[in-house]
């Protein structure tokens, strides 16, 4: 099991003993996706928080019309999960998908609580993704409610390039709150200029 990108992304805040890692990769399941994949389904059991060791992941939630509404993406060196229903056992209110074959390691709920009781300073870490996470989110939120769609893309284009080059028009245009109509012609304008 490759672990070395997962203790890289948690030495960035935290130091861990050989002792820790070693506890810490005890802990851990591997999971290799093809493209299209699913790691999660709406509904279903939600038992583990994911790190990207490689690959692209998407969750995204269909409304009850069908509409794929895209709540994230998840490249190498990230964490992912239906974190509400992770933390409170309820079944998954988003699907996770592999955009690109990946390869994820897995961390159970009872495994993460296990963290916080054995390493101290896990809780440390956790704390700091979660804020991290809150001000993605709240930043993003904003966006989405006082930035026209064209700033919103422009944005997403600087701050994930690597995404953009990687998932569909469609699948953008699902993250930002917009029609994939509508994301052609902004694309067009741009193109135009």
């Amino acid at each position: 099991m490759n672990t070395d990108q997962l203790f890289k992304n948690i030495n960035k805040h935290i130091s861990l003993s050989a002792v820790e890692e070693s506890h810490i990769r005890s802990l851990l399941a591997e999971k290799h996706l093809s493209r299209n994949d699913y790691i999660l389904k709406q509904g279903e059991a939600c038992p583990f928080i994911y790190f990207v060791n490689s690959g692209l992941l998407r969750a995204f939630f269909l409304n009850p019309s069908g509409k794929d509404n895209t709540v994230m993406f998840a490249l190498r060196d990230w964490w992912i999960t239906d974190m509400h229903c992770f933390l409170n056992g309820l079944p998954a209110m988003v699907n996770i998908q592999a955009v690109k074959p990946c390869h994820v390691l897995c961390l159970s709920k009872a495994s993460l609580d296990s963290l916080f009781e054995d390493i101290p300073k896990f809780n440390r870490f956790f704390r700091i993704l979660m804020q991290n996470a809150y001000c993605r989110e709240q930043l993003r939120m904003i966006q989405n409610l006082s930035l026209p769609a064209k700033d919103r893309y422009e944005g997403f284009l600087t701050k994930y390039p690597q995404i953009a080059n990687m998932v569909t028009l469609k699948q953008i245009a699902s993250y930002l709150g917009i029609t994939p109509e509508f994301l052609s012609s902004i694309r067009n304008q741009k193109k135009g200029k």
